[in-house]
């Protein structure tokens, strides 16, 4: 494919050899074409990002919440630059009084808080690696992450004390310190006291540093400043390094994108920060704030009440996965039809006549001014009146919300893709830019992209369409696994990042993705699901032969195709008084329900997440085999056949 619009050549495509697939040309964005973003200067470290802006913009807010008055949310409150800086030196002082050294690993766990950043903030000051803990990654997790990682001090949001308690006794051969975000009850307090370690409410964590100095060590680009984990695979999650060069390259990256599209970041703009900051996606994007010296108001932590949090706050940035903006959609399509028909009628002669203008190459801003004030002012109030950015990643965002967002919310509406070891945002989707609709646009300017051929799906890198493998190039990779060399040689092959994605390259530049080359996908949530791994769970279920699970990205729950065990379903019909032959039965309602809640059953005793239940089966009473291509000689199953095969009955699940 010859250099388009938005992507520059950087290398030739190479042929397959010596066992190697091909590979093709190497691209990177054409706000690159002369090399990449040089670093910000002063710029060596995260603590360097909040440090500067310290000092250009002490009085700024920086982190706000919303104040509570008579037990209702008031105004959100500001901490300004400063002050945050204040907090985080007594709370850096306080650690090192714990004997926390350089080097050593401070747990956080919890909801995007003020609390949250400041702790983040006071692992960077003393070059500590930060590790956020979470529970999405499956029942264990927190004990695994604090043992693997050899935490040695954690911060906790109040209402999660109980969760690391949990994890006792295990965890206390690594485990000295836990600081609640908020109070502690006597009752916590005896339990930790007893096994040996110390336990501090927020404010007396504080004053644990008093008339104490700390020097601040120097901390160089290549020094780890976070360890995130995930899961991607089946077995335990990993820890992905991620280093200072990461995260600076990645704002440096950041800024040049933006500014080249005239939507550079500035002091004046407002984050609502919602997204887990124990993810890559949201804790990147909040370090390009504080690198402007902007303001980051936190949400209350109700999805319900979102909305709410937004009118309230003003963001003028605002980041979300599919799962939200899908229920933004939902939201506004029913209060529209319920509006009555010349209403109706009214917006949707409005928003063809924009879509129709944009099309054609207007900006958004310049489509359909009228009905922007007339029609669309009602949509852009209800997200605060004041958003210009709408950034969609996790999980690929259905194109008809994203075209519909673009037009009625009066914002740019931008689609990226990236991981946890690509430090965030690869790929994003370019304003005003209509055909890159269902892509995740072209590469950011600081890194190389290129696609390898997976000859086994039948994809080929150097074919007409390109398609094959993602690969990654830059300094925005992660340093690797933590304690895992052998799988960070799987992934990363001659300095390329092997993301197990498939992409392909369209004729404007922008990459889309169409595949995974391994059994794992993201719901729309942005949750990772193992189906090898469920249906091994799931396969222990004495009342079923065999179970094929199914997900996508652009729906929230898991559906199955079973083969239910004919003796159990002849013998259950039998004993509930339900009638008919195997096949009417695999057909039965009843029988459906049966199955779903012994599956339930299963989910619940292996202690699965709430998004790896299964919400809705089919029962096929033939069981899959190899005359039908479902089955591979060896009996592993053909994914895609068998979503072929079975495509009309999941679309039917998924409706009903």
């Amino acid at each position: 494919m010859a250099a388009k619009r938005f992507i520059v050549e950087v290398e030739p495509a190479t042929a397959a050899s010596d066992g190697k697939p091909a590979r093709g040309p190497v691209y990177r964005s054409v706000l690159a074409k002369d090399g990449f973003p040089a670093p910000i200067d002063g710029m060596d470290s995260c603590w360097d990002i909040f440090r500067v802006s310290v000092e250009k913009y002490p009085n700024n807010p920086m982190l706000g919440r919303r104040e509570v008055v008579n037990g209702k949310p008031g105004k959100y409150v500001w901490t300004t630059y400063q002050e945050a800086y204040d907090i985080v030196m007594k709370v850096g002082n306080s650690i090192r009084s714990c004997g926390v050294e350089a080097g050593g690993c401070c747990g956080i766990y919890g909801a995007n808080c003020a609390e949250w950043i400041i702790s983040m903030e006071a692992c960077n000051a003393h070059g500590l690696y930060c590790v956020p803990l979470y529970d999405t990654l499956g029942a264990g997790a927190v004990e695994f992450i604090i043992c693997h990682a050899e935490v040695t001090i954690v911060f906790v949001e109040e209402k999660k004390i109980s969760e690391v308690l949990k994890t006792f006794p295990n965890t206390t051969k690594f485990l000295r310190t836990i600081v609640s975000f908020g109070k502690v009850t006597p009752e916590q307090r005896e339990e930790v006291e007893k096994l040996g370690l110390a336990i501090y409410d927020w404010n007396d964590f504080l004053l644990l540093g008093n008339n104490k100095h700390f020097d601040l060590p120097i901390k160089k680009k290549s020094d780890i400043c976070t360890i995130m984990y995930t899961s991607g695979t089946t077995g335990d999650p990993k820890g992905v390094m991620i280093s200072n060069n990461s995260i600076v390259t990645f704002i440096a990256g950041v800024k040049r994108l933006l500014e080249g599209v005239d939507e550079a970041v500035s002091a004046k703009d407002v984050y609502l920060s919602y997204l887990p900051l124990a993810h890559i996606f949201d804790r990147a994007i909040e370090e390009c704030f504080i690198n402007h010296g902007a303001s980051i108001g936190f949400w209350r932590g109700d999805v319900k009440l979102l909305i709410e949090d937004i009118g309230e706050l003003k963001p003028t940035i605002f980041c979300a996965v599919p799962r939200v903006l899908d229920r933004i959609y939902s939201g506004l399509t029913q209060k529209i039809s319920a509006g009555g028909f010349v209403k109706n009628m009214l917006f949707n002669v409005a928003y063809w006549h924009k879509f129709r203008n944009m099309k054609k190459g207007h900006k958004h801003t310049e489509a359909a001014p009228i009905c922007d004030k007339v029609v669309f002012s009602k949509v852009k109030q209800g997200l605060g009146g004041n958003v210009r950015l709408i950034l969609s990643g996790a999980a690929p965002l259905a194109s008809h919300v994203e075209a519909y967002l673009r037009v009625v919310a009066c914002a740019h509406v931008l689609q990226g893709y990236g991981l946890t070891e690509t430090c965030a945002g690869t790929f994003v989707s370019l304003p005003n830019e209509v055909d890159m609709l269902g892509t995740v646009g072209p590469p950011v300017p600081n890194v190389d992209t290129c696609l390898e051929s997976v000859p086994e799906m039948g994809y080929d890198a150097l074919s007409s369409t390109p398609r094959g493998e993602i690969c990654i190039r830059g300094e925005t990779l992660f340093s690797g696994y933590f304690k895992r060399e052998d799988l960070t040689k799987e992934v990363m092959v001659d300095g390329w990042f092997h993301t197990g994605d498939v992409g392909e390259w369209q004729p404007n530049g922008s990459m889309k993705i169409v595949d995974r080359k391994k059994n794992i996908f993201k719901l729309s949530q942005g949750e990772y699901v193992a189906v090898e791994n469920l249906e091994n769970v799931y396969g222990v279920v004495s009342d079923i032969d065999s179970i094929w699970i199914y997900g996508n990205s652009f729906e929230s729950f898991l559906v199955a195709i079973v083969n239910p065990n004919k003796q159990a379903v002849e013998r259950w019909a039998e004993e509930n008084g339900v009638s008919g032959d195997f096949d009417s039965l695999c057909e039965n309602p009843k029988v459906k329900e049966y199955i779903i809640g012994q599956l339930a059953k299963i989910g619940k005793e292996k202690k699965l997440k709430g998004f790896e239940f299964i919400r809705a089966v089919h029962l096929d009473p033939v069981p899959f085999d190899i005359e039908r291509d479902l089955l591979t000689p060896t009996f592993k199953k053909k994914r895609p056949q068998l979503q072929k095969y079975y495509q009309n009955i999941i679309d039917s699940m998924y409706k009903k």
